[in-house]
């Protein structure tokens, strides 16, 4: 591991923090256990320090009767350190999560159900989109290992990234020169996100594997600028 690290390290050396194209669509194919379950369209909008994340959901074949689903993420990038302002998550027949992060204050409030709380602002906090956006940011940052805390609207929970080395990645899109990152620790599920240095790092494919063997997967089937 430590090899293959070293690798890594010098096949980024010298790379400031990674900047975000201004504009990305990402159409993904989201697979359970190899069978179809939904399309995934990720957008992103950067301008200014400042970026516009949406994701929709919308289930396939027997997965269709689970509805639709959407989640928002607001916020900015200052110095290489991505900080969400408001997010929020849209699902078919459930009330919407709700999460404002003041970082002025340092507070965190987040919504559910009618219950509303107001908490310490956590270091490092992200919500349930804009992590996978922030992983973007660490190939060019000091440190292989980055750890965030993250909310859905619903409560925290603390997820660890390393990068492990670099892959050549095959998609129905055609092939990439990617980045690897895994969720460290131990938990219920095994998580990997694929980074493609050529959209900014942006992640294009993931992959989680629970304790049961159950794997879900999102592909890209069409990326546009």
């Amino acid at each position: 591991m430590m090899r293959n690290w070293c690798w890594l390290l010098i096949s980024v050396a010298g790379i400031a923090a990674a900047e975000p194209p201004p504009r990305l669509e990402l159409v993904l194919s989201m697979t359970r256990n190899g069978s179809a379950m939904a399309e995934v369209v990720e957008r992103l909008e950067y301008s200014g320090g400042n970026y516009h994340l949406t994701e929709t959901w919308k289930g396939r074949g027997i997965y269709a009767l689970l509805g639709s689903a959407r989640r928002v993420s607001l916020g900015s990038i200052a110095q290489g350190v991505l900080r969400p302002r408001e997010f929020f998550d849209e699902r078919s027949g459930r009330d919407t999560a709700r999460a404002w992060f003041d970082w002025k204050a340092q507070t965190l409030t987040m919504q559910y159900k009618g219950n509303k709380g107001v908490e310490p602002l956590p270091a490092n906090a992200q919500d349930r989109l804009s992590f996978l956006f922030a992983l973007s940011l660490l190939p060019g940052s000091k440190s292989d290992t980055v750890s965030y805390s993250i909310a859905d609207g619903k409560g925290l929970s603390r997820h660890t990234y390393k990068l492990v080395g670099r892959e050549r990645l095959k998609t129905p899109v055609g092939e990439f020169d990617t980045v690897k990152a895994v969720r460290q620790g131990e938990d219920r599920e095994t998580a990997e996100v694929w980074l493609a240095p050529q959209y900014g790092y942006i992640p294009v494919r993931l992959l989680v594997v629970d304790k049961d063997g159950t794997r879900l997967e999102q592909l890209p089937t069409r990326i546009s600028q």
